[in-house]
């Protein structure tokens, strides 16, 4: 038996092959067996601009950013430096002065 290669945009394993296409049944996303064999294994992360981020870069916030259960604010230009990416929902690992720790989604910086 074949092993077919998770799905590029919900990472279901549960895809199965419809002739030449690969189709997921979980999210409906259709895609050829040669895009799946020219997929990088690696994440690439982008800026609300279109810029790659890496590890160690430092951004700068473009929207003031409520924290959920506090009353503090991360204000438009604040830099963030040295940002860590992970896996999940926040995209960026950072430590924001005078807040703290914190995960930050990329859509809301740009790489300064």
């Amino acid at each position: 038996m074949s092993t077919l290669p998770p799905c590029p945009q919900c990472a279901s394993a549960y895809a199965y092959e419809d002739g030449a296409m690969l189709v997921c049944p979980e999210c409906g996303h259709e895609w050829s067996l040669l895009q799946a064999d020219a997929v990088d294994d690696a994440k690439v992360v982008r800026d609300a601009v279109g810029n790659v981020l890496q590890d160690g870069d430092t951004v700068t916030v473009i929207k003031d950013l409520k924290l959920k259960g506090s009353s503090l604010v991360v204000k438009v230009g604040t830099k963030v430096r040295n940002i860590r990416l992970v896996d999940g929902d926040h995209d960026i690992d950072c430590k924001v002065d005078g807040i703290g720790q914190m995960g930050l989604k990329s859509e809301f910086v740009k790489k300064a």
